[in-house]
């Protein structure tokens, strides 16, 4: 009964036409800079933290919320439109979404990508809300072992669901580890294998394997074929609202990541990346 009245107070609150307007505002201005290739939700809001500083702290706030929500969201319409993830997350909208986009299907997939992420998003907040003390408690309990645990799972997750050669599949699992080693040891302070470059000790970044593995190798591509056979499909699309047969292979894909997106979201440290991956 106290989460409905909680949940009642904070929608007076929030739905107010001030507070939905800076939400408006803020989910604009966050998907215009999140569609920017590399930059990510959290750089966006740092760069846009300076418009909140003027507001009342409610609307700062939620103006904040719906940049973080919108720059989120942003990254997948690089992703499907030119294959290249606007940040970490977005590397599995990569694998259908261009695909759908190379079939003249990218109105639909940036659709889906929307709804799904407005669905999803609505609903964990409420979940985290209602269940929020014993959820916390079993973050708590989450240990290295339970950590090891999720990060094989995700290992063996990735070999099954690889398609083409199992030996190519395990072989960029460890490359993938080996680059993931590179940079400044969490628990015991040690530069690994940064070979005294000072840029080298925060790791390889993921923009910088994201651009070059998606980006560039499909910017070059591009630009080797005639200009009649380039694939450019930001000006294709069209039809953007999904058909009935769409939504029907929507919904439980959706009602799946929800679930999965709501439960590994209480973990610390896992984020969007980890909850992507699993779903």
């Amino acid at each position: 009964m106290e989460l409905f009245q909680n949940l009642s107070t904070g929608f007076g609150v929030a739905f107010t036409f001030t507070n939905l307007l800076y939400c408006l505002v803020g989910c604009i201005l966050g998907t215009l800079i999140g569609v920017l290739p590399g930059i990510g939700p959290v750089a966006t809001i740092a760069m846009l933290l300076p418009a909140t500083y003027a507001l009342p702290p409610v609307s700062a706030l939620i103006m904040l919320a719906g940049i973080y929500y919108g720059a989120q969201y942003g990254g997948s319409t690089t992703a499907i439109l030119v294959n290249l993830p606007g940040e970490s997350s977005s590397v599995v909208t990569v694998i259908d979404g261009y695909q759908m986009a190379r079939k003249g299907r990218a109105g639909p997939a940036l659709a889906a990508a929307g709804l799904g992420s407005f669905f999803a998003g609505c609903v964990g907040t409420l979940i985290l809300a209602a269940f929020a003390p014993p959820l916390t408690e079993l973050a708590f309990k989450f240990g290295p072992a339970e950590y090891f645990s999720l990060m094989i799972l995700g290992l063996i997750g990735a070999v099954v669901l690889a398609s083409g050669s199992l030996l190519k599949a395990i072989a960029m699992i460890v490359l993938g580890l080996l680059l993931g080693l590179v940079g400044t040891d969490v628990n015991s302070g040690v530069a690994r294998f940064s070979f005294d470059i000072p840029e080298l000790t925060d790791g390889i970044g993921f923009v910088a394997i994201a651009m070059g593995v998606f980006g560039y190798g499909e910017i070059i591509a591009n630009l080797s074929r005639p200009d009649e056979e380039r694939e450019v499909f930001t000006a294709k699309v069209k039809g953007l609202f999904p058909t009935k047969e769409d939504f029907k292979r929507m919904v439980p894909a959706v009602l799946r990541g929800t679930a999965l997106g709501s439960a590994l979201g209480i973990l610390p440290g896992g984020g969007a990346l980890l909850a992507a991956f699993a779903a």
